[in-house]
């Protein structure tokens, strides 16, 4: 490490770990500056690295941001983007803005707990399935609409979700009996 990288390292101050992957969001708070505006691209940084934000990791970006904690759980908790906990292997983003609860999402979040067990912000026991929420994912046009792995969907009905969480499910079983 150069004496510049170090000085660097010292601003930033002690990773919370000895993962290398730490090394990329040091890097991201580098690019700007370490700069309180870059809370936001850091978030994103410390998510993409590991997969979700814990405790640890918001106070380390809190400190090297020379942020409250508060304003840093704050910002994660507000932006339906930020996980604070592990997610499953698929994920299931049910949008509940205005126009897809008046088209029945919050009747399909009802059907996916009683079909499957799993209430909003759950991971199933075996991490296979995450079931979150969103205040509005802006396809009001398609309502209600969800996003199942990155791809969004819309007109959502009870059979279009239940196929594809059933299909992730059977995908998850025939994984599992072929090791």
């Amino acid at each position: 490490m150069t004496a510049r990288a170090a000085a660097k390292q010292k601003q930033i101050g002690k990773f919370p770990s000895d993962d290398k992957r730490w090394l990329i969001v040091a890097a991201v708070m580098r690019k700007y500056g370490s700069a309180q505006s870059a809370l936001i691209e850091t978030l994103h940084a410390v998510q993409s690295s590991f997969g979700y934000l814990d405790d640890s990791s918001l106070a380390f970006v809190a400190r090297s941001l020379r942020l409250p904690l508060s304003k840093v759980y704050g910002v994660a908790t507000f932006y339906s983007h930020f996980r604070l906990k592990p997610q499953g292997k698929h994920t299931c983003v049910v949008c509940m803005g205005t126009a897809c609860y008046i088209k029945g999402s919050a009747k399909l979040l009802q059907k996916v707990d009683r079909k499957y067990g799993l209430k909003v912000g759950d991971t199933s026991a075996d991490n296979k399935l995450s079931l979150l929420e969103a205040r509005c994912l802006g396809a009001c046009g398609i309502a209600p609409a969800g996003i199942f792995d990155g791809t969004v969907l819309g007109n959502l009905s009870d059979d279009l979700v239940e196929s594809k969480l059933d299909s992730w499910i059977a995908e998850s079983e025939s994984v599992s009996q072929t090791k």
